[in-house]
């Protein structure tokens, strides 16, 4: 069945419009990588959670290798030139939020494209972080040839490194979910049900 019979369809059965955005790929990542994180940032690096912990993070820098690749080379709204914008341009849209008229986009919001670049970047540090901290204190791990022989001095540094960024990926998890929740209500749409089914209202 071609997507526009599917799009007709809905339409006659729910009064309104829709289309595609978000592909598979998009929707599997999110919430996988919800998961993954929550299943990393809740078990402890140490003892019996250690391996739960590490595989955890690795299955996150997994995720987000291929995240990286989909931004250049995925469907339309899943590339970076899509949703990455002008600082000016950020500033732009939150000002307009703060005003309650933003305008609506399809794909990501100028903001909402910063958040996931901040996103991205903050979950890599701390999954190198995490990574090279694995090495130097359990001296395992894909690091531990190049920083295993590092000291105590440099086992600190990278755990602090490591705890920063994960709460800091936590901060940013919580702003998300409380733009998204904005969004919704200033546009009337349900944006996390969006990112189950990949579609939401066409434009008008």
């Amino acid at each position: 069945m071609t997507t526009d019979v599917q799009n007709a369809m809905l339409t006659r059965l729910t009064g309104v419009r829709e289309v595609k955005v978000w592909d598979p790929l998009v929707r599997v990542f999110h919430w996988t990588l919800v998961t993954a994180f929550f299943t990393a940032y809740l078990t402890e690096g140490e003892g019996e959670t250690l391996a739960l912990h590490t595989w955890a993070g690795y299955f996150v820098l997994g995720l987000l290798l291929v995240r990286l690749l989909w931004g250049f080379v995925g469907t339309r709204h899943a590339r970076f030139s899509d949703f990455v914008c002008r600082p000016a341009t950020v500033k732009e849209y939150l000002g307009s939020v703060l005003r309650l008229n933003p305008r609506r986009y399809l794909g990501h919001n100028p903001a909402g494209g910063l958040m996931i670049v901040a996103l991205l970047a903050s979950l890599l540090v701390t999954g190198f972080s995490g990574m090279a901290l694995y090495a130097v204190e359990q001296h395992a791990g894909p690091l531990a040839g190049w920083l295993g022989s590092l000291g105590e001095t440099w086992e600190e540094v990278f755990e602090g490194l490591h705890e920063f960024f994960a709460n800091f990926t936590l901060f940013l998890v919580v702003v998300h979910v409380a733009g998204v929740l904005v969004e919704s209500l200033l546009h009337g749409e349900n944006l996390v049900r969006a990112m189950f089914t990949g579609r939401k209202r066409a434009p008008e």
